[in-house]
């Protein structure tokens, strides 16, 4: 037995047997910590909370040479995070979830495209167009499905009487995409179920 262990539990000191569940806290009592990596770089997500806020901290290494630490505040929870290389250019993209608190909790995301293997670029998430926002109440859930980053959210249906109880969900594929001064999310598929 060791000391630690005696000493964390009077019982473990008397001798009696003691089952102990070690469960690693997170780096931020309440935020989020992640490393990821994909072909050679790493990166480490962390956020804390800052109120209403929390402060982003997006730690990159293995490129060929240092990369700035990207440190920004965003609205609502670092909620999950995911490293790919959806354009397929053999370098790889972060992206982070955000789940902004209040009424409907719409879901935001965060991400850079590593450039050349030397620095990284923002890649933007355009807002939803009129038809693709038609019954959005907000509470989205992003995922890496295959090449594309799916973005997935149930739709009101209030207006719908023969509804019922049934929860019907759109999720929209996208691809990214090289814009003028950075990366683009573009929508290529919707689905509804």
């Amino acid at each position: 037995m060791s000391l630690m262990t005696r000493l964390l539990h009077p019982l473990a000191a008397a001798g009696c047997a003691l089952a102990v569940n070690w469960v690693a806290a997170p780096a931020f009592a309440s935020g989020f910590n992640s490393r990821l990596e994909l072909q050679g770089i790493r990166f480490e997500v962390k956020s804390r909370d800052q109120g209403a806020r929390q402060q982003l901290t997006i730690t990159t290494t293995g490129a060929q040479r240092p990369i700035s630490v990207i440190q920004q505040l965003v609205d609502g929870s670092v909620v999950g995070a995911e490293v790919a290389d959806l354009n397929a250019d053999g370098q790889p993209e972060i992206y982070v979830f955000v789940q902004e608190s209040g009424s409907g909790s719409p879901g935001t995301l965060v991400g850079y495209a590593l450039n050349n293997r030397r620095s990284l670029t923002p890649i933007t998430l355009p807002a939803l167009t009129r038809a693709l926002a038609q019954g959005y109440r907000g509470h989205d859930s992003f995922a890496v499905v295959e090449s594309c980053l799916a973005r997935r959210f149930p739709l009101d249906r209030s207006g719908d009487h023969s509804a019922g109880s049934t929860v019907v969900y759109r999720q929209i594929c996208y691809k990214l995409r090289a814009g003028e001064a950075g990366w683009i999310l573009r929508p290529v598929s919707v689905a509804t179920f």
